[in-house]
């Protein structure tokens, strides 16, 4: 069965999508950036602090589902600039801890906002009984 959620905890945009679709036991987040969710602007434009509101946006949506980063299974990080690369590491590795999901990190041509980083997802959402 599938199933699709919106969360209410993050910035309500009018795009066409769901912040999570749920499959079986696997989860697929959308796409995230560091954008400040009463208002949906981007937190500063420091790849850094970008960074950190990403993750926390994640951790929030995760939460809502009873879930958390020990439930990520791979990631995706989209870079508007590579040279960013150890910041958003630095900032990824210290949220996330060890042991890490699987991740591929991309660079390319833009991001919604103007953001400089983004992230999607896919997390392991348990055994379908429990409602999410």
């Amino acid at each position: 069965m599938t199933s699709h959620h919106f969360s209410p905890a993050l910035h309500q945009s009018t795009a066409p999508f769901s912040h999570v679709v749920r499959h079986g036991n696997t989860g697929h987040v959308s796409g995230i950036i560091g954008q400040r969710i009463e208002d949906g602007v981007l937190v500063s434009n420091d790849v850094s602090e970008q960074c950190a509101a990403m993750l926390a946006n994640l951790e929030t949506l995760l939460a809502e589902l009873d879930l958390s980063f020990a439930d990520l299974l791979r990631t995706t990080i989209y870079l508007t600039d590579y040279q960013d690369f150890g910041a958003i590491n630095a900032v990824y590795a210290a949220a996330l801890g060890s042991p890490y999901p699987a991740r591929t990190t991309l660079q390319v041509a833009g991001l919604p906002l103007g953001a400089k980083v983004q992230i999607d997802a896919v997390v392991a959402v348990g055994d379908g009984t429990q409602n999410r």
